[in-house]
């Protein structure tokens, strides 16, 4: 499977950096000018350390590159952690970065669109945006991670929700809430 991975400048990097360092695929990263900041602010990665868990790293900027056109075929792009700022611009049709145009690709030619935002609380504009983006076809996934596992530490906290977001992409292992009894 081939997946682009957009990292913008919304709090909960984490959770993107788990999702390449667990995720058994081809990766391609993206990451926003804001996002490299929140980046090595909340977790101390950056591009580089990054490195070794995708195939490329793509400049934000570079509207040439290969998931700016729909020509290239990908599985799915995933914006992880999606800023409001972020949502917005797609909602509203453009793509005047990689991430956004990106996305306006997979709209464009029905790839897989998963935006995981991690904001609150929502605005009314912020929830018309994503309900449009719903409609349009994206997996919109709130970074809301499942307690019904009874999370102990942090990183199981941060776990559940990206094995959730595997499941959503069909890298998972499929099981949910007790379902031994669904076997």
């Amino acid at each position: 499977m081939k997946i682009v991975v957009g990292i913008t400048g919304s709090s909960g990097s984490i959770f993107a950096v788990e999702f390449l360092k667990r995720t058994e695929a081809d990766k391609f990263l993206i990451i926003s000018k804001w996002g490299k900041v929140v980046l090595h602010d909340e977790t101390g990665e950056s591009e580089n350390t990054l490195k070794p868990y995708v195939k490329k790293i793509f400049k934000d900027s570079d509207l040439t590159a290969p998931p700016a056109s729909g020509s290239n075929r990908f599985d799915a792009f995933v914006i992880i952690p999606a800023s409001t700022s972020t949502i917005g611009k797609i909602a509203s049709g453009l793509g005047d970065t990689l991430i956004t145009r990106t996305a306006q690709v997979c709209l464009k030619e029905r790839y897989k669109l998963i935006i995981c935002v991690r904001e609150t609380p929502l605005s009314t504009l912020t929830l018309n945006q994503l309900t449009q983006l719903s409609r349009d076809g994206a997996i919109i996934m709130p970074i809301s991670p499942p307690l019904y596992y009874v999370p102990k530490t942090v990183d199981e906290y941060i776990q559940g929700f990206v094995s959730k977001l595997q499941n959503v992409l069909g890298l998972g292992d499929g099981r949910g809430w007790r379902a031994e009894e669904f076997e």
